[in-house]
Parts: structure tokens; C-alpha cells; sequence
């Protein structure tokens, strides 16, 4: 046999995506290039990898077999380079670390210089809902995890980072035409929520339930950028994390609306679960981060902080 690693990173794809058309898209490959080197690839076997059925691609089960073993070989390559890179004195590996859809304001501004200085280092960052962060904490599938509510029922060891706090936020239109009380904002006008166990999601109830607020009208939205612009179209009020509304803030769309006792507080912290054995490339993105992240936060979010106070 004399297959290639390109080969092997080809037919993995043609596999995952169970499309030639797919893969090729996915490779960044035209989809003759894909197709020649699975037809190569295939002429080094006596069984067949796959087979088309109508428009359709299946994979054999001989094909599957190929596929997990490409993926061991590939990850046995990367493994080499990863070591090549460290005998040179570069720090080299994979971090993975998933966070909250609201953590995209945050958790790059703390990665950026880390990862620049390192080209050695493959970074993946997924952004997702809370519940998915929970299960990639549980599952061990990343290195660490950006959340403003620590899970309780893992255990963890967190790096604190940035204060999160939560303000009433309306459009400035509706701020003018506003004729009643910031009291009897969330009884009277419509309130936006974010969807169902989103951590500002939770941390709105928890406020309102402990105030005893009746609410008027509730609206559901299931991203923060969605929930910002339809407060600055108007569509209502709504409690919104200070650290992805300073824009709206600078360019004057959104005003922050005193109510008593608000602003919600919590804390961005930098998780990882407890028993854990951490790269090399994990560990030294912590002992950055605790040398750096004063400084970080300084730079690039003396706005947030300056709104704050």
C-alpha cells in the first residue's frame, strides 16, 4: 500500500460528510480533486470503501473500518508534529475550550495573544448554549470552559476574569416616549428574554421572582445579538449583559435604565474539572492568563468597566 496522509485527511472527510460534494467543501477542494483521490485511495483495496446508490453515498462497513483507522493514523501524525515542535523548544498541541454564546464578547480577547505567540498550537473554540458547555465539562471533551454560573454539581477548579453584570437596557427611542416610572418599566412594557436555561435567562427570573415583578409581555429570542437588536428596534425592554452591549452604549441605540437593585452580578471565570491532567499547552495557557489577565481586562474592556462604575 501507498496511501498518503492527504489521502487518509480525504476519505475521513468523504466519510464524516457521507458527500464527495460536502467534503470538497468542507477541504476547501474542488470536487474532481476529492473524487480522484478517493478513486486512488479505493484502487489500494480489494474490497470497496463505498458505494453510490441513486444520488447517494454509503460507506461500507470494510469502509468504516478504513475511516477509524485513518483517524488514528492521522492523529498519530499530528502527535509527531505536536513533538517535533516541542524537541524545538515550541510550545505545540490542541486546546479546546467551549463557552456560552455570550462568552464570544469576552473569551477572545483573553486567547488572542496566547495563541499568536504559540503557531504550534491548533485552537478550537465552540460557542454554544449552557446546557452544551455543561456536557462538554462532563464529557471531558474540551480542555476548559468559559461560564458566568458554575455547574454545581462538577467538580472544578476556576480561574476567575472579568466581572459580569447584568443591567435593565431599552432602546433610546423608547426612552424618550417613555411617559410612566423606571418602576413600572417591566410591568408595562414588553419584556425580551433569552431562550430557556440561558444562564441571563436564569439570573432574569431569579430577579424578577425575587422582586415579586408581575410581568406584561414576554418576547423570546435565542441569541444576545438578537435580544440587542430587537431592544434597539424598540421591541421592548430587557436585562442584558453589560459586555456585549458597550457599543449600543458608545453609539447611544441602547440606555441603561437605573432600577433598583439591579445590576445583577456575577463572574466570567475560565473552568476545567478538578481530576483533569492538563497539557502542557493547557497548563500554559493558565499560568498566562493568571500573569496577564489583569492587564487584558485593562485593555480591552476599561469601557465596560468605565459604564460600571
Amino acid at each position: 500500500m501507498n496511501y498518503t496522509l492527504h489521502q487518509l485527511r480525504v476519505f475521513k472527510e468523504i466519510v464524516n460528510q457521507k458527500s464527495i460534494t460536502k467534503a470538497a467543501e468542507a477541504l476547501f477542494l474542488t470536487q474532481p480533486a476529492v473524487s480522484i483521490q478517493l478513486k486512488k485511495f479505493q484502487q489500494q483495496f480489494p474490497l470497496p470503501l463505498t458505494e453510490v446508490i441513486g444520488r447517494k453515498l454509503y460507506v461500507s462497513p470494510f469502509g468504516e473500518e478504513i475511516a477509524a483507522t485513518a483517524s488514528r493514523i492521522l492523529q498519530e501524525a499530528e502527535i509527531m508534529n505536536y513533538k517535533v515542535s516541542l524537541h524545538q523548544g515550541k510550545l505545540a498541541g490542541k486546546l479546546k475550550i467551549s463557552i456560552v454564546s455570550t462568552g464570544k464578547y469576552v473569551m477572545p480577547y483573553y486567547l488572542s495573544e496566547f495563541v499568536n505567540q504559540h503557531k504550534g498550537i491548533d485552537f478550537t473554540m465552540d460557542v454554544t448554549n449552557k446546557q452544551k458547555v455543561v456536557n462538554h465539562l462532563e464529557e471531558n471533551k474540551v480542555d476548559f470552559a468559559l461560564v458566568s454560573v458554575l455547574p454545581n454539581h462538577l467538580r472544578l477548579e476556576a480561574l476567575p476574569l472579568l466581572v459580569n453584570k447584568l443591567y435593565l437596557v431599552g432602546s433610546a427611542e423608547s426612552e424618550q416616549k417613555r411617559t410612566y416610572s423606571n418602576k413600572k418599566i417591566l410591568e408595562r412594557a414588553p419584556l425580551l428574554f433569552r431562550e430557556s436555561g440561558s444562564a441571563t435567562r436564569n439570573a432574569m427570573e431569579s430577579f424578577l421572582s425575587s422582586e415579586k415583578i408581575p410581568i406584561s409581555k414576554k418576547i423570546e429570542l435565542t441569541s444576545n445579538e438578537a435580544l440587542k437588536q430587537a431592544v434597539i428596534a424598540g421591541l421592548g425592554y430587557s436585562i442584558m449583559p453589560l459586555i456585549g452591549i458597550t457599543s449600543a452604549l458608545n453609539r447611544g441605540d441602547l440606555k441603561i435604565v437605573p432600577f433598583s437593585g439591579l445590576p445583577i452580578k456575577s463572574m466570567w471565570n475560565l473552568v476545567w474539572l478538578k481530576d483533569k491532567k492538563l497539557s502542557p499547552v493547557a497548563r500554559s495557557f493558565i499560568d498566562y492568563l493568571v500573569e496577564n489577565k489583569t492587564s487584558i481586562t485593562k485593555k480591552y474592556f476599561s469601557d465596560a468597566i468605565e459604564f460600571s462604575n
